[in-house]
């Protein structure tokens, strides 16, 4: 019988619009976890810090997470059949290794530590939102979790007899060592992971995070290890905590080091289910069992669950879509889905957490958000978070400047409270002016502005934008200035520019305005009419030679491109499209070369800088139906209802945003100029329920009946009146009732 965690008003409501199933009943968690998506499907709450993550990745088949971690960003991968345990802090669509720390694993018979004899095979794997249920095919224990904000939940059913429960602080993903670990009691562990050093930058910031555990039954037996010896414990009294530096010595309850880890020891007469609940924090051993109890005191793993779904089911429900079939509901819910994990929650349930660079604990009255990987969500997540949840979008912008406040420059790509720096550009800027625009100004505007300028301008000691001078004085970075991104690195500077410039034109600021929109379009010196693409200069103002546009696709080094080469980066200037068309020598020189980029194969859909491209048709009068067949075609070939069933890395909801709004018919082809390019809705009937805090309207509605063969566009109405163009403004999108779609 299925079970629907709502109530009865909701239930009629969803029934009515869902055939009797409810958003949070079409996401498929597992979609993402082959082809280097690296979601994974354990249970996480809306922005959740805690995330119970089966991890299979430190198994025979693939011992390189011992010998090479690049690849393994993620604790989970869909091939792979040796489990290790689970996971309680994750990275979701991320491409460098960090966290997957604090693994809990049932066992039964002796103990033992080493993950490659303790780890088994598993069957009956489930995962739904908010929950995964698997079987250890070793120990026939069925493992079931679910999560809150900060706190991890799993109940094993054990098989009669000598049972066990391990607590692993030495397996993980993060490229840090070293743990403390204390057995408070038979029913309770607490201890400290060090994490830190993503994407190999800045060992010496590692970082602590902290958690307790609590078991819903008393072990018989309990102990620590330290590669390889196992230690029993005393008494059950509590031993106390004096820093992740001091060993105990003379006690056997508390261990410090590499290889650690703490153990539960049963012995059950009959088949027995034990809960464990984990919570979580930055902060404070202190506030992660605060977290603990606050979030799941007196409640039961199904009571647990069950608040867990409905809060997903509120936050999905925003959007509804009618029509379509079965497999395109299923992408398109979880493609929302995985864009409501990261930006994820920092702050413990009383507001603290730690603060940038120095990890003093502050203490923020909104939610302070982490994980900004604003290289590539600048370009879409933001704002479909600033249309459909923008009062989430008002605290990141918020959490921004607080790590303006604390750090003295905006967040490049942070992570709890740790500027990794990793990709290139100042993005933060983009994010803010484009929420500006959009509507969303409950946050300090002039503080924002300022920092915008800061990073804008200042030459020396610039961690945003290095080479900064050259971008200045010449207008580009040269092969000098950098040994890799010298183009791509200016066009990023470019758009940065550009948002400030838009942003100084609605605040009034003239004169900033004309200095950053000349700033904005300096990528101009580069181009090359020789080949019609973007090509490097030397110091002295020569072209890089030889030149091949084509090197630097699949992440080779290329002294002019990020991760990409000339094809994958020449369009990326969504702000100046008509000038790059007169630069390419009109309408229609510009539209064949961007159909080249589709002929040749040198469109990577797994590549943010080509997201945009499949929309820029539409700025070519009487080729707009290129966007629309081009997008369903991505749609379709990219994003499946499959494991395999995203592009690539996710990168933090990007992909998955991209997905959510072509599906809807809209892409926010340009950032920081709030405009929607439109396409081709997969859905006959789609209603976003606006927030009235920041919208006039509190309902909007997308009408259409594509078809495979009528899926090219050949009216728009908007509220009944005839819409002539094939891009819209977000204000008058907002302020809309009703927009329908006509096809040949």
């Amino acid at each position: 019988m299925k079970r629907i965690f709502i109530s009865i008003t909701l239930l009629f409501l969803y029934s009515t619009c869902f055939g009797q199933k409810t958003p949070v009943e079409y996401v498929n968690p597992f979609i993402g976890t082959s082809n280097f998506g690296t979601t994974n499907p354990g249970p996480i709450a809306v922005r959740g810090m805690a995330n119970v993550s089966p991890f299979n990745v430190a198994g025979p088949q693939n011992l390189p997470l011992e010998k090479d971690s690049r690849w393994l960003s993620t604790p989970y991968v869909h091939e792979n059949t040796f489990l290790t345990g689970f996971s309680h802090v994750n990275l979701s669509g991320v491409g460098c290794p960090e966290l997957g720390v604090i693994l809990a694993m049932p066992t039964t018979g002796t103990i033992k530590t080493n993950h490659l004899e303790y780890g088994t095979t598993y069957s009956n794997e489930i995962s739904k939102v908010g929950y995964y249920s698997n079987i250890l095919d070793k120990y026939n224990i069925k493992v079931e979790a679910t999560a809150t904000t900060r706190t991890g939940i799993s109940k094993y059913s054990f098989p009669a007899g000598k049972s066990n429960i391990l607590l692993n602080l030495g397996l993980g993903l993060t490229n840090e060592q070293g743990a403390q670990v204390n057995v408070v009691s038979p029913t309770e562990i607490e201890g400290i992971r060090s994490v830190g050093s993503f994407c190999y930058y800045k060992p010496e910031e590692a970082y602590p995070i902290y958690f307790v555990a609590k078991f819903s039954k008393p072990a018989k037996e309990f102990g620590v290890w330290k590669k390889p010896t196992t230690y029993k414990g005393a008494e059950a009294g509590w031993m106390g905590y004096n820093g992740i530096s001091r060993l105990m010595k003379g006690y056997t309850k508390e261990v410090v080091g590499d290889s650690i880890g703490a153990y539960m020891h049963y012995d059950f007469a009959v088949p027995t289910q034990v809960e464990m609940k984990i919570g979580v924090s930055y902060v404070s051993i202190e506030n992660a069992r605060e977290n603990l109890e606050k979030e799941t005191e007196g409640k039961t793993f199904d009571q647990l669950l069950t608040s867990t779904k409905k809060e997903w089911n509120q936050y999905l429900s925003k959007i509804e879509v009618e029509g379509g079939s079965e497999n395109e509901k299923t992408i398109f819910y979880t493609a929302l889905y995985h864009t409501l994990i990261h930006p994820s929650t920092l702050n413990d349930f009383n507001g603290e957490y730690p603060k940038m660079k120095t990890r003093e604990t502050l203490k923020t009255k909104g939610t302070r958000y982490t994980t900004f990987s604003l290289w590539d969500t600048y370009r879409n997540l933001h704002q479909l978070m600033s249309l459909v949840y923008p009062k989430q979008q008002s605290n990141m912008v918020k959490s921004m400047l607080q790590i303006y406040d604390e750090s003295g420059w905006l967040p490049k790509w942070e992570l709890n409270a740790t500027e990794t720096t990793t990709m290139v550009g100042d993005p933060a800027g983009i994010v803010i002016a484009d929420s500006y625009l959009r509507g969303i100004r409950d946050f300090d505007i002039e503080k924002a502005y300022g920092a915008m300028l800061k990073s804008a301008d200042q030459l020396e000691a610039n961690p945003l934008r290095p080479g900064i001078q050259d971008y200045i004085e010449k207008g580009y970075l040269t092969t000098k200035t950098t040994n890799s991104g010298s183009v791509s690195t200016t066009q990023e500077y470019n758009i940065t520019d550009f948002a400030i410039s838009q942003l100084a034109k609605e605040l009034g600021k003239k004169e900033d305005y004309k200095r950053f929109a000349k700033r904005s379009t300096s990528y101009r010196k580069l181009f090359d009419s020789e080949f019609n693409l973007l090509r490097p200069k030397n110091h002295d103002g020569s072209w890089l030679s030889p030149y091949n546009p084509e090197t630097g696709a699949n992440f080779e080094k290329n002294v002019g491109f990020i991760e990409g080469n000339a094809w994958q980066y020449t369009f990326m200037v969504p702000h100046d499209v008509k000038g790059l068309m007169k630069l390419m020598g009109g309408t229609k020189p510009f539209t064949n070369r961007l159909q080249d980029v589709f002929d040749k194969n040198q469109f990577d859909m797994a590549n943010e800088p080509d997201i945009a491209y499949p929309y820029l048709f539409n700025y070519s009068k009487g080729q707009e139906w290129r966007t629309q067949k081009k997008v369903s075609e991505l749609l379709k070939t990219y994003f499946k209802n499959t494991a395999d069933g995203l592009p690539g890395n996710d990168d933090t909801g990007t992909m998955s945003a991209w997905a959510v709004f072509s599906m809807m018919g809209i892409y926010p082809v340009t950032p920081a100029d709030p405009i929607y390019a439109l396409t081709t809705p997969t859905f006959d009937k789609i209603t976003i329920h606006l927030d009235t805090d920041y919208y006039s309207k509190d309902v909007l509605t997308i009408i259409s009946k594509p078809s495979d063969k009528k899926e090219i566009i050949n009216s728009i109405l908007i509220d009944g009146k005839k819409h002539k163009d094939y891009f819209i403004s977000h204000q008058n999108f907002t302020k809309a009732r009703q927009i329908e779609f006509f096809f040949d």
